[in-house]
């Protein structure tokens, strides 16, 4: 299985991604996610779990990956999103909307912004206009083209995380990368 993840090109962290953790944090865990899946909600308390464990040796980036089709909400939650990320405010609607997952409809989103204290005449155009819907197409998009058919996906340096993707799985995945990066 080394093998074949040497071919495995890196993952490019942009200035659009959301990142929590330092740039030089030896391991990066991605994850493609979806705010109205019952998994990916499941995943925010695994990422916090490992986030404490790791501390300043993980960044964590959050990818949108909606399924529309079975997530009615999904799309225009991951647009929120990126709505909210433009006033500065992505983690905190990351983790209102997880927080509610099963209440994402544009109501629910608009009174999320208002409590967050955004901009929602400029949150609610950017919803009405779709006006992120690229940038959360460009995440699908990467996503497809490394293999993701559903949230929540990991990535860990940019190797996906097939089988279990439960805290312990990624835990283990995390240490043997720091401790192959110890071997160096």
């Amino acid at each position: 299985m080394a093998e074949s993840r040497a071919h495995e090109p890196a993952f490019v962290i942009t200035a659009h991604d959301h990142v929590q953790g330092e740039a030089a944090a030896p391991v990066t865990l991605v994850e493609y996610g979806d705010f109205e899946c019952p998994f990916s909600r499941d995943a925010v308390k695994t990422v916090q779990a490992l986030q404490r464990e790791f501390g300043h040796n993980l960044r964590f980036v959050f990818r949108h990956f909606p399924l529309a089709d079975k997530h009615p909400h999904a799309l225009l939650a991951a647009e929120a999103a990126e709505a909210a990320a433009a006033q500065g405010k992505f983690w905190a609607l990351y983790a209102t909307m997880f927080a509610h997952h099963w209440e994402l409809e544009y109501r629910h989103l608009m009174n999320y912004a208002r409590q967050l204290g955004l901009d929602t005449a400029q949150f609610g155009e950017a919803l009405n206009t779709h006006r992120y819907l690229d940038r959360v197409r460009a995440d699908v998009t990467t996503g497809r083209e490394r293999g993701v058919t559903g949230p929540p996906t990991f990535f860990v340096n940019g190797h996906r995380q097939d089988g279990a993707d439960d805290l312990r799985a990624l835990a283990v995945a995390i240490r043997d990368v720091l401790r192959s990066e110890a071997r160096v």
